[in-house]
């Protein structure tokens, strides 16, 4: 079988038209290393895929014509089976009422045996316990306090949520939290993780922790980081890790039973997890290289020898990764409490990326699930006209499927462990993947089908379990139907008014916003509205030699039917505010409100397609959060969202 032959029958799409509309084919040596780089599959001559049951839909799979009967079928939690029957038709009828689970599928006739996974799900997703509402929408990290250390950290987020009740928001949205790299601080890209099961510890407020103590020198350096308009990183990092450690020592040397037995159940909640990261991140920082070049024995996780690990010299150190994690975890979790004691209906929204570092603990915990070789991009299209490579590793659909999708489980009940909403990142990921091998192009890639009723039904599965709503980030055309079978799992759509418009430049009115959806203005990777009204984000991309894709005149052009829409809905004026009003008054259940836009702010937090060219992720607010109030005009913000306001009740 020759390569395209066999890329075909793996159910990868080698030849496609992309977004311009050019006939793109892959090239045969790229394709080689995607074929070598994912598991081998090799669909069973029975079921041959995951099977799903939603609760309350009667659920049959056809058998092929040829398969021989009867088949014989269990239903196998662990080892025990919790249904099990015989066919002697070529269809199969599933039991209705299994408890949700993910199980392994067992079925055989006299000439073939397969196992796969099945899921019973719930019908849909959580859908929220709430009409409409607005969330305050802000990256974290950027945020100003007289307090902080240089950035924005966990205690400006439980004031943050303060200031959401006081405006009348039910919750806070967010930038993805993940861990980065700790010896990567200049890696600041909250979209480029090393762990999406883990936190980032730089948003501890170290001086929350109880064996914390200021010392001089610490004191002397934080003057300048609180005064700088950008992050300083790596000034931040080497300030708080050293806090952290010194704080570690005081624990380790007489912890209060109450805080080491908080210690120890987190432990327990996090389980192997956490100990493989620990160990993962000491093994790391040993080694100094990429895992796939650490000595044999430890490139991949092994729990004897973790344990022995653990009972070794680095002991501590191991703990340590464990204390830190711990603190980020509780802090974290206290200002999603505070958000459940004010009532707030959604409490906080956060941000998953669409994958990981392929020198991270993920890739490296979840070696068959995740694909290290080949990197998640985008074909060409007019706006990415070479297409997109994010240097980032995602999962694969046998090693899914291989492995239960607990994997992706993980990854969702970590992001929905403090959150009301989650929103998915490149959310078309679960139908497809445009994979890009390591050393090649974006016009190299191809496109990989993923089992996507299965991660639906995961999805719904963790939704409900953790009470959390899903919006999927579907920007962008997306195959006939996507949504639409999105929406039936109870997944909401993610609408930027900036993209919601005609063929003509026009502005969709009120009544085309999707009432299941999070409506926003704009994202972080596109222009502040005080930005777009001043063309300021024209001038920086052509300053970067970064054509924009658009001149003045369209610009111009999109100023005006701006000012159509609003005037079509009465709406007389064009500040932030009205635009605010009118996306407040569409169905859509969630509005999200950027602080940049509150106060303001003309630079975007990125700009894609650059790195060092541009600040990304770095530009502080102008403004301390203690302030916020008297420059934001709260009344008008209140009028603005009255129709959906929490202070209105």
């Amino acid at each position: 079988m020759d390569l395209f032959a066999e890329a075909k029958a793996r159910g990868i799409q080698t030849e496609f038209l992309d977004g311009q509309g050019h006939r793109r084919v892959t090239d045969a040596a790229a394709l080689k290393i995607i074929l070598d780089a994912l598991p081998p599959d090799a669909p069973g001559p029975l079921i041959g895929h995951p099977v799903v049951v939603r609760s309350g839909r009667p659920s049959r799979t056809e058998l092929p014509a040829a398969a021989a009967l009867p088949v014989a079928w269990k239903i196998v939690a662990d080892v025990r089976v919790i249904a099990e029957g015989k066919s002697s038709d070529h269809a199969i009828d599933w039991p209705t009422e299994l408890p949700l689970g993910i199980y392994r599928l067992q079925v055989s006739n006299a000439a073939a045996a397969e196992d796969v996974p099945l899921i019973s799900a719930p019908e849909r997703a959580f859908g929220g316990e709430f009409d409409r509402c607005w969330l305050l929408a802000a990256q974290l990290y950027s945020v100003r306090s007289a307090r902080n250390w240089g950035m924005g950290d966990f205690t400006d987020l439980a004031d943050l949520v303060q200031l959401a009740d006081q405006l009348g928001a039910d919750g806070v949205g967010l930038n993805p939290l993940h861990a980065l790299f700790d010896d990567r601080p200049g890696d600041c890209s909250p979209y480029a993780p090393n762990s999406r099961l883990f936190l980032n510890p730089l948003y501890i407020d170290v001086e929350k922790l109880p064996e914390f103590q200021l010392d001089s020198e610490t004191s002397e350096a934080l003057a300048a980081l609180r005064a700088a308009d950008f992050v300083d990183y790596v000034g931040v990092a080497g300030l708080k890790w050293r806090a952290l450690r010194s704080a570690f020592a005081a624990f380790k040397a007489g912890a209060k039973p109450q805080r080491q037995q908080d210690f120890d159940r987190f432990r327990a909640e996090r389980g192997a997890l956490l100990s493989h990261f620990a160990c993962f991140e000491v093994l790391r920082h040993r080694f100094g290289k990429p895992w796939w070049e650490w000595p044999d024995e430890w490139r991949q996780p092994d729990d004897a020898r973790c344990a022995a690990l653990r009972a070794g010299e680095d002991a501590a150190e191991i703990e340590f990764v464990e204390f830190v994690q711990w603190t980020a975890d509780r802090q974290l979790g206290a200002a999603a409490d505070l958000a459940k004691k004010l009532g707030l209906k959604v409490g906080l929204y956060l941000d998953v990326a669409v994958g990981v570092q392929s020198d991270g603990f993920d890739a490296w915990n979840e070696q068959v699930a995740i694909s290290r070789h080949l990197g998640v991009g985008a074909p060409p299209d007019p706006l990415n006209t070479a297409g997109q490579s994010w240097g980032l590793a995602g999962f694969n659909a046998v090693g899914l499927e291989l492995v239960s999708f607990a994997p992706y489980r993980d990854m969702l009940r970590a992001s929905m462990r403090h959150a009301g909403a989650i929103r998915l990142d490149h959310v078309l990921g679960l139908k497809r993947l445009y994979l890009v091998p390591q050393g090649f192009t974006a016009r190299d890639g191809v496109y990989v089908q993923m089992p996507f009723e299965a991660l639906l039904a995961v999805t719904a599965q963790e939704s409900v379990a953790n009470r959390c709503v899903v919006i999927g980030e579907d920007l962008g055309t997306v195959p006939v139907g996507f949504r639409d079978q999105i929406a039936d799992w109870g997944i909401w759509s993610y609408l930027v008014m900036m993209f919601e418009r005609d063929d003509h430049g026009s502005f969709r009115n009120i009544d085309h916003y999707l009432t299941n959806a999070l409506v926003t203005l704009n994202t972080h990777d596109l222009s502040t509205y005080a930005g777009w009204r001043s063309f300021g984000d024209l001038t920086t991309k052509r300053g970067l030699g970064i054509d924009p894709g658009e001149t003045d005149d369209a610009r111009w052009h999109a100023l005006a039917m701006l000012d159509d829409v609003l005037r079509h809905h009465a709406i007389d004026r064009n500040d932030l505010y009205s635009v605010t009003n009118f996306l407040a008054r569409t169905k859509s259940r969630l509005l999200a409100v950027s602080l940049e836009d509150l106060l303001g702010v003309v630079e975007q937090p990125n700009i894609p397609g650059t790195v060092h060219e541009h600040p990304n992720w770095r530009r502080r607010l102008p403004v301390p959060l203690e302030k916020i109030t008297s420059v934001v005009d709260v009344a008008a913000l209140k009028g603005a969202t009255h129709e959906r306001s929490s202070a209105a009740i």
